[in-house]
């Protein structure tokens, strides 16, 4: 009964925008979360708010690089692996040629 309540106070006829309850409708989905709208009974769109969605593309994000680092950690060989210092000596780097970049890892 619960999915039935949820589906039930999650959902907004779009005939409600119509009716002019839109700023009514936004400010719910702010305090209780994402609505789905429906119209001719199916469907239509969710609306979510920005702050939600911000945060729905960082989680999507880090799944799909979580899902590279995995794949390449499946094929990952030690035995491959090539240090700083050999990199360094085939470009011809130096400490002084590196000593001002700035790098930023998130």
């Amino acid at each position: 009964m619960v999915n039935l309540r949820s589906a039930i106070e999650n959902t907004v006829p779009i005939t409600l925008f119509n009716r002019g309850q839109a700023g009514k409708i936004f400010e719910e989905v702010r305090r209780d979360g994402p609505k789905v709208v429906i119209k001719n009974n199916a469907p239509e769109c969710v609306l979510i708010s920005p702050e939600d969605y911000v945060k729905l593309i960082d989680e999507l994000e880090d799944a799909k690089l979580l899902a590279i680092a995995t794949e390449r950690m499946a094929h990952f060989d030690p035995d491959k692996l090539i240090s700083q210092e050999e990199i360094d000596r085939e470009f011809g780097f130096t400490e002084d040629d590196l000593a001002d970049i700035d790098v930023d890892i998130e």
